[in-house]
Order: structure tokens, then sequence, then C-alpha cells
């Protein structure tokens, strides 16, 4: 996003590249996954997009995936919508963001995402909660530094 654009100022603060990583856990708490974790976040100078991130997994077996998602702003609410996903994320106050999204696969799930920035700025900590039928099925945990 570009600084000072209404309704995301926080926006400015997630751009540039963090380091983490991702647990999986399911309903009852059992780690079902991990891996470790890039994201780059950008304002793209074509304005193709009002933000864009693209977030690289690594698993220990050696295995990346690479997934790219772009944004646009209407009003004080960022739209997502891709080949694989869709929905929306918005400010709740100086320091978090709320994400919701489904996969367009599967009609029946559904994810809360909370993003919770450090006064700082330089770490990040995030929540998923994934519902599929309305019900719990998975949690994932996320612990993520600014690198650049």
């Amino acid at each position: 996003m570009r600084a000072g654009v209404p309704g995301m100022p926080i926006n400015s603060k997630h751009l540039g590249e963090w380091r983490g990583e991702y647990i999986h856990v399911d309903a009852d708490g059992t780690i079902v996954d991990r891996h470790a974790s890039h994201l780059r976040c950008w304002v793209p100078e074509d304005g193709s997009f009002d933000i864009c991130q693209v977030n690289t997994y690594t698993w220990s077996d050696g295995r990346v995936q690479a997934l790219e998602f772009g944004g646009r702003m209407q009003g004080d609410v960022c739209h997502f919508d891709n080949d694989r996903i869709i929905g929306e994320m918005s400010q709740v106050d100086d320091q978090s963001i709320v994400l919701t999204w489904s996969y367009k696969s599967d009609p029946d799930n559904y994810l809360y995402e909370l993003i919770q920035l450090s006064r700082d700025g330089l770490h990040k900590c995030r929540t998923w909660h994934w519902m599929n039928g309305d019900r719990l099925v998975k949690r994932t945990i996320i612990n993520e530094s600014k690198v650049g």
C-alpha cells in the first residue's frame, strides 16, 4: 500500500521481507505440518495492485512452494481474488489486521487470520483458524521477523 492510504495505514509497516515458521496443528492441537517461510511484500510500480505479496515455503525434505497474492483497496478494505483464493482484510487497530478468505476449490472452507505487528515493527505473529462445514479443523501459528 502507499503510505497514508485511508483505512489501511498499517500496510506500509508490512512492506519488505519477513522470515519465519508456520506450524499447523489439527483441531486437537497435534502438529500436522511445519515449515520455514519467506514473505516479500511490496507496492507494484505498474499499479496493477495496491499491494502484492509472495510467500515462499520451504520444508525440511527440500520441497519449496511459492504463492503470489495481489490485493486491491476498496475504501478501507483490501480485496484478494485470484485463481486460488478469494478474501479480504481490514485494519482493526494500530497493530492488528483481520483477514478472511476461502479456497475457491472448496466452497465449504473458510479461514480467519489475525495478524499482530509488534510495536517496533520488527516482528509479527499470525494465527489462522481453518473452518470446514462451520467446524474448526486446523489452526496455523506463524511467527515472523523482518529481514529487509
